[in-house]
Parts: C-alpha cells; sequence; structure tokens
C-alpha cells in the first residue's frame, strides 16, 4: 500500500469539464491512479473563472468525489489550466561563466532565478519558465551545458505567461474551498505531456485540443516546445451556429453536433434526418445530416485558419513531421482528423495515451482525463520547474492529509451526457 504522503492530486480546469486525478509514481517508474473524478465544470467561460461561487462549488464537488475514494481530505492540488489570454513568450538572459571558463550550476541556476524575477507590463505573471536552448561561446547547447567550456553562456527560455487576474480569480476558489493551490500548468502543455511521444517532438508536432471553450495549440521542434496559443473560439461557439443556423434550442443543438455531427459536408447523407421534437404550437423540424454538417465545418475551417496563423508563429511550420494530434470533445466529430488534413496540409490523428497508466484501465480510452494523466505525469516525474509562489490562505483545512504539492497542467473536454432524457432527438 502506497503512503498517502507520496500521492499527488491534480485537476483539470476546463470550460465545460472538470477532471481530478490521484496518484503516484511506482516501483516499476509506472504511474499509478488511485482515485478520479469528473463533473461539469460552471462559472467558467473561454477558459476563464467568472463566477467564483460557481466554479468554487464545481471543483469542490470534484475534490470531494476522490476524498470519498482516499477517504481523506484533500488539502494541495495542482492545476491544468488554458484561459484565453495565456501565452508564451521568448526570452533572452546572458552571463560571463563563474567557474574559470566552465559552465556550472550555479550559472545555469543565477539565470534561471533572473528570469524569475522578471516584470512584465500589462499585469501578467509568469507562471513557467521552460529552458529551450543555451549557447557558449557562440556554440549552441540544446541540452545541459554544465561543464562546457566557454566564458559566455546565453539562456534562451519560452516563459508561459497569465494575466494576473486569472491568478487571483484561482486563488479566490480554492481559498473559498480550504485547499491550497499547487502549481499552475498551461493545459496544452499537460495534454502535449499525455499524448505525443518523445520521438513525435523531436521530429515536429502539434497537439491540437479543442474543447468547449476554447482551442489551445503547442508546437514542437526537435524535443523542444516552439509555441503555444489559445485560441478563444471552441466547441460552444460550433453549438451556438446550430442554434441559430436551424433556429431551435441551445440544448437541442448539442445534442444535434454530438449525435449526428460531422465536419465536412460533402461527406454528410443528404438522405438523413434529424427531426425536432414539437414545442409549444410548432410543428417538428427535419434538418439534414448535410446542411447540420456544413454548419459545422463553416465553422471549424474558421477555427483551423486561426491556428494556422498561430502555427506560422512557431517558425516551424514546414518541419512538423509528425503532422497534428488531435484532442478534446470537438475532436471526436466525424471527419474531423480530415478537415485537419485539408486545412493544414499535414498529417492529422486523434490522440491516444502516449503512456499506460496503472488503474482502472477505462482511463487509457477516456479523452477526457488526458490533461489530467499528463499534468499528474509532469508532477509525479518532477519535470515542471516550479515558479509560483504560494499565498498565504485566509481559510484551511485542519485534519486530513497533506498531499505533496503539485506542478499543474490541463485539458478541455465536451459535454458527454445531457440533463434531460426526454430531450432527445429522432432519427429518421
Amino acid at each position: 500500500m502506497v503512503s498517502k504522503s507520496n500521492l499527488s492530486v491534480v485537476i483539470d480546469i476546463g470550460t465545460s469539464k472538470i477532471a481530478a486525478l490521484a496518484g503516484f509514481k511506482n516501483e516499476q517508474g509506472k504511474i499509478e491512479v488511485i482515485a478520479y473524478a469528473k463533473g461539469f465544470s460552471k462559472g467558467v467561460k473561454r477558459g476563464v473563472i467568472y463566477n467564483i461561487e460557481e466554479a468554487a462549488n464545481s471543483i469542490e464537488n470534484c475534490l470531494s468525489e476522490l476524498e470519498e475514494q482516499l477517504d481523506e481530505k484533500i488539502q494541495t492540488a495542482a492545476i491544468a489550466y488554458a484561459g484565453q489570454h495565456m501565452k508564451t513568450i521568448d526570452f533572452h538572459k546572458s552571463r560571463f561563466t563563474s567557474d574559470d571558463g566552465v559552465v556550472s550550476q550555479f550559472d545555469v541556476e543565477h539565470l534561471y532565478g533572473e528570469v524569475q524575477k522578471t516584470e512584465f507590463e500589462q499585469d501578467y505573471t509568469i507562471i513557467q519558465v521552460i529552458p529551450t536552448s543555451f549557447v557558449v561561446d557562440d556554440e549552441i547547447i540544446v541540452q545541459n551545458p554544465v561543464g562546457v567550456t566557454g566564458r559566455k553562456i546565453e539562456a534562451y527560455y519560452k516563459l508561459v505567461v497569465m494575466p494576473k487576474p486569472y491568478i487571483e480569480n484561482l486563488h479566490r476558489v480554492f481559498d473559498k474551498i480550504g485547499v491550497e493551490m499547487g502549481e499552475i500548468t498551461l493545459s496544452t502543455l499537460a495534454i502535449a505531456e499525455a499524448v505525443i511521444t518523445d520521438d513525435e517532438k523531436e521530429m515536429g508536432a502539434i497537439v491540437l485540443d479543442m474543447g468547449a471553450g476554447t482551442t489551445n495549440i503547442a508546437v514542437y521542434h526537435e524535443s523542444m516546445l516552439a509555441h503555444t496559443a489559445v485560441i478563444p473560439f471552441g466547441g460552444s461557439v460550433v453549438t451556438k451556429d446550430i442554434k441559430e443556423g436551424c433556429a431551435i434550442l441551445l440544448k437541442w443543438a448539442e445534442q444535434l453536433k454530438v449525435k449526428y455531427g460531422g465536419a465536412l459536408g460533402d461527406f454528410a447523407d443528404d438522405q438523413k434526418v434529424v427531426t425536432i421534437p414539437v414545442h409549444s404550437n410548432l410543428e417538428a423540424k427535419e434538418i439534414s445530416f448535410r446542411s447540420l454538417a456544413y454548419i459545422i465545418q463553416a465553422r471549424l475551417e474558421e477555427i483551423m485558419d486561426s491556428v494556422n496563423l498561430e502555427v506560422e508563429k512557431s517558425g516551424v511550420e514546414e518541419k512538423l513531421g509528425a503532422g497534428v494530434v488531435l484532442t478534446g470533445g470537438t475532436s471526436n466529430l466525424e471527419q474531423f482528423s480530415s478537415l485537419v488534413k485539408y486545412r493544414t496540409g499535414k498529417d492529422a490523428r486523434i490522440a491516444n495515451l502516449a503512456f499506460n497508466p496503472v488503474g482502472d484501465k477505462k482511463l487509457i480510452h477516456d479523452s477526457s482525463y488526458f490533461t489530467a494523466l499528463g499534468l499528474l505525469s509532469l508532477v509525479v516525474n518532477k519535470s515542471v520547474n516550479p515558479i509560483n509562489k504560494k499565498r498565504k490562505k485566509s481559510k484551511t483545512r485542519k485534519d486530513g492529509l497533506k498531499f505533496i504539492p503539485l506542478l499543474g497542467r490541463a485539458v478541455q473536454g465536451a459535454l458527454d451526457f445531457f440533463e434531460d432524457e426526454n430531450d432527445d432527438l429522432a432519427m429518421n
């Protein structure tokens, strides 16, 4: 039996879904999950918390389910998050070597510490510093430069930055439920940890996570992070387009999208129709599969145009041999991978886990947990450099288990069930 002091707890906060896991790294070096839970996310719009009360209730419900499985109180949780204004910034720092012309660990750590102290305008805070490469006397050293001879070391970083109001709202939510915040991680980086291999990162790959409120991308090249972006549109805008295009209720539009929707109109069956139930004195409405698919396709193409613009910013758009890896609830639409291939000109595949966790096997096939699993992997493997300074909590739990601090990340999902069973649609 694992000591519960060695457990880590992570939570993925999305626009439509919250997913949480508790686990550890076992003696065989594998990720072992011993508790998991998910639920609806409320109070979050396009990845941003806007209603403290609703968000706190959603997160507390999810963590309470974990606590029931663990039979312990949770006091600390790492967070995966992807608000629409989160972004990465290229940053450069240099110094002369301090150890007789040889790069030392002190030099590397000193540069890292200096970067952490960097102040940004526009009310942003650094939540993560990711080293990408080092240059010693004009010689590029991609990996660890310690021990390399030279008089000057230059370090290049990707800084993940987050608006300060986002952090303040997260603190308000977690203070309200009496759980301490661990590290915050951009959810796109967590999902990338879960679904692409080291070989794919080396070849060059795009992780495209299209959730309900945002579309998140991470671009890797030569094993390093080249670019990230959060596009403030996702599956929910597709649902709204269906609602307006078909003149139906929003709840029916979501069911249409999930049950009968496709991403390419030309491939949809124009002989099949969906009958919307009678509402008040209105006659039942029939919508063809093809009409529905064309509505969906129009919006997805618009989102993919934004994705292409972000990939161009990475500077490596022609060097991404592993193509596009698709995840998030919207990726479940039929022909979605074909649409992505067509709009990007790159191979595309639906994401699978890049590692096999120990525990309930259905986690391997449930993509709504992929972000949390990636975050858990990062936490237990200690592969994230903590930047966030913890704030003193206004409310704490005095009893129960103290979990080790986590280093976070997260993913978006789409609704996978519906509230009212009587609202089912009929297919002819």
